[in-house]
């Protein structure tokens, strides 16, 4: 089993910035992707900045510029840096990876249980 644990969500003020963590730990033997998602209340669950295992990055639309994701692969830990907060970036945010068990298993993503990140205007 792997558990992914985040972190760092919070009550901030428009303009201001938060720093999200997510830790992956268990059986693990390797991870390829990683990311960020968010969801708001009656929206769909949307993407926010992926990273891969070589350190290329992917970020929607709405957070480039403002967002920098990262990670420490020896750790297995995936960061998100949110500055320049908004209102609309108010929403429960997800971390996932994309884990191998075994140097033959398939590739399966894990999500963990999300955090919540509200920016008040």
């Amino acid at each position: 089993q792997v558990q992914l644990v985040e972190s760092g969500g919070g009550l901030v003020q428009a303009g201001g910035s938060l720093r999200l963590s997510c830790a992956a730990s268990g059986n693990i033997y390797a991870i390829n992707a990683m990311g960020w998602y968010r969801q708001a209340p009656g929206n769909q669950r949307e993407l926010v900045a992926t990273i891969t295992s070589g350190g290329s990055t992917n970020y929607t639309d709405s957070v480039k510029g403002r967002f920098t994701i990262s990670r420490d692969t020896a750790n297995n830990t995936v960061y998100l840096q949110m500055n320049s907060l908004k209102a609309e970036d108010t929403a429960a945010y997800y971390c996932n990876a994309d884990v191998q068990y075994s140097s033959r298993s398939p590739v399966y993503r894990r999500w963990g249980q999300g955090t919540q990140v509200t920016v008040s205007s």
